[in-house]
């Protein structure tokens, strides 16, 4: 069996790319710092303590040299540790590049680097902020063609000066963003435009004194006038004091006497008293002496003579007995209403059926005589093989075209046949106002009369006023005090709908309202909560108003004449006798 030899790799073979690169940069390295070793000596020189403290202490001499050839004032003194702990910029020495390999120029090429960068970083910047002086005595080390910054003087108001005194601008911020420049261009605008303003008023006020000035117009003096004493009639306080303690003792007495009135029953009587109406209110009733129905039978106007026997008249005396003519209400109908037939569904059924029929018939009757052509075949989808038959098989395509045909045009005319039918919006509009209002004609004026204690919630006036409007319904609303009176005409639905709306919809206890007491007697003004009652209902034969307006009255007179106008005074003496009642009875 033949037996092969496997070498065993070396340690550098073994070693990887990065791993062999690194050991080729150590011994080189290596190689460098034994070779060169004088090299590295010299720049650590240059990094010495020693030679930083002596650059410091060259640079401190220099300042102090400056300053006494300027004849600095003692009150710069601060500034000097500022500037005295800047490093002076210091060339380095000059390696001859014979000497030192490539690695060690690239080190010293690079420390100079970073030196004069410092320098010029910290130096430079305040050299080019102070202004240019005469040049200082050059240093004897080494660096001294590098610039140097001029000193930094201020004055005794802490402004930057020169040497010679004169003032200096130095830079100030501008900003870069475009809202702050905006900014400033408004506060530079503003202060433009108030100078401006200011001359022009000033102009305006030349102009006017010397051109619109009339001197004869005397200018208002600015001494003020003194004023005098004012004083009171001897008596006038102890009458007012005199009238306010009869009022006292007037209310007092007035408070008793109701008390009593109430106790006794008196108080109701005297309010009910109050409540009837006037003689001086309505035209005196002529005193008739004889009755109507005895008119017939007597000759003259009264039911005595010349000789004090009535005057008969014997031709109409029987002994048969008259029954007087019943008369027609006023409310009754001229003509017999219509009564409508209500069938029951059986015979709804039935004459739907018979009906149709006699149509059916007659239709085929017209089609048998030629009159009208026969109808055609009523083809769907479902029912095309059926009907069709050997057409349907010959060409399928053309024949389901023609079905679906029929059907579009089927449903074309159901839709038009519908939208005929369909009501405009002004028949529409009709139909409601129809079927809201009622005739009142036939069946008489139906009225309702609302008492409301108070209505002055502009919400709730509106709703009273808008739905006797929409129901079509006329009447009046009168305003009073605590007895505010709503009377509403129309039908039977009309009332109904407006009895929900009064009683149920609108909500009167949410108001508390403070009533006012008709005695004289109570002054004050418990708070009620506000309520609506219904005062009466019934028909009448014609209306009384027209659209349902609001009415403001004073007092019960005013309310009781605007009744009186449409000769409902009644009405008034209803609603306000009932509101005086529950008061003496909450009493």
């Amino acid at each position: 069996m033949a037996t092969t030899s496997i070498k065993r790799p070396k340690e550098e073979d073994s070693l990887d790319g990065p791993g062999r690169e690194a050991k080729k940069l150590k011994s080189r390295f290596q190689d460098d710092s034994n070779g060169d070793g004088k090299s590295d000596q010299d720049t650590t020189e240059q990094l010495s303590s020693s030679q930083i403290r002596e650059m410091m202490m060259n640079a401190q001499k220099m300042i102090e040299e400056r300053k006494r050839s300027l004849n600095q004032p003692p009150a710069l003194l601060k500034t000097t540790p500022v500037l005295s702990s800047l490093p002076t910029p210091v060339a380095p020495k000059a390696i001859p590049p014979s000497s030192m390999d490539e690695r060690a120029r690239k080190i010293a090429e690079l420390q100079a680097q970073i030196q004069s960068k410092l320098a010029t970083s910290t130096l430079a910047t305040l050299n080019l902020s102070l202004p240019k002086t005469a040049s200082a005595p050059a240093s004897t080390g080494e660096g001294s063609n590098e610039p140097k910054p001029g000193p930094l003087i201020l004055n005794a108001d802490g402004r930057t000066v020169d040497a010679t005194g004169k003032e200096i601008a130095l830079a100030q911020y501008t900003p870069t963003l475009k809202a702050n420049i905006r900014a400033k261009k408004r506060e530079v605008l503003k202060t433009h435009m108030g100078k401006g303003s200011q001359q022009q008023s000033e102009e305006a006020g030349n102009l006017t004194e010397s051109r619109f000035f009339d001197p004869r117009v005397a200018a208002k003096s600015s001494v003020r006038t003194r004023r005098t004493f004012h004083f009171h009639e001897q008596g006038k306080f102890q009458q007012v004091a005199s009238r306010m303690r009869m009022k006292a003792q007037l209310d007092k007495l007035q408070s008793e006497i109701s008390q009593i009135a109430r106790k006794t029953g008196i108080n109701s009587v005297t309010a009910l008293a109050l409540v009837a109406p006037r003689v001086g209110d309505r035209q005196e009733e002529e005193d008739i002496d004889l009755e109507w129905w005895d008119s017939v039978i007597l000759q003259t106007r009264s039911y005595e003579g010349e000789d004090g026997q009535p005057n008969l008249r014997q031709e109409t005396i029987t002994n048969l007995i008259e029954h007087p003519i019943q008369m027609r209400a006023p409310t009754d109908p001229l003509a017999l209403p219509y009564l409508p037939v209500f069938l029951t569904e059986k015979e709804r059924k039935k004459l739907r059926r018979t009906t149709r029929r006699e149509n059916w018939k007659e239709k085929q009757e017209n089609i048998r005589l030629g009159l009208e052509p026969p109808p055609q075949a009523k083809v769907r989808i479902s029912n095309l093989m059926r009907v069709l038959g050997n057409e349907a098989i010959q060409d399928p395509t053309k024949i389901e075209a023609h079905v679906r045909e029929q059907m579009a045009k089927r449903l074309q005319n159901h839709q038009e046949a519908n939208a005929s039918r369909k009501l405009t919006a002004d028949q529409r509009r009709e139909k409601k106002e129809k079927k809201l209002q009622e005739d009142t004609t036939t069946s008489g004026v139906h009225v309702a009369i609302y008492r409301i204690k108070d209505l002055s919630n502009l919400s709730k006036k509106f709703k009273i006023e808008t739905n006797a409007k929409q129901l079509y319904m006329t009447g009046c609303a009168v305003i009073f005090k605590d007895v505010n009176v709503v009377i509403v005409e129309g039908g039977p639905k009309q009332q109904k709908k407006y009895k929900r709306l009064m009683l149920n919809r609108i909500r009167w206890e949410e108001d508390a309202v403070k009533v006012s007491k008709h005695d004289t007697g109570s002054s004050s003004q418990p708070e009620t909560r506000n309520s609506c009652q219904l005062v009466w209902e019934g028909t009448t034969k014609q209306r009384n108003f027209g659209d349902l307006i609001f009415k403001l009255c004073p007092s019960e007179v005013v309310a009781r004449e605007h009744f009186r106008k449409h000769g409902v005074e009644h009405y008034w003496d209803l609603s306000y006798s009932t509101a005086v009642l529950e008061e003496t009875e909450e009493k």
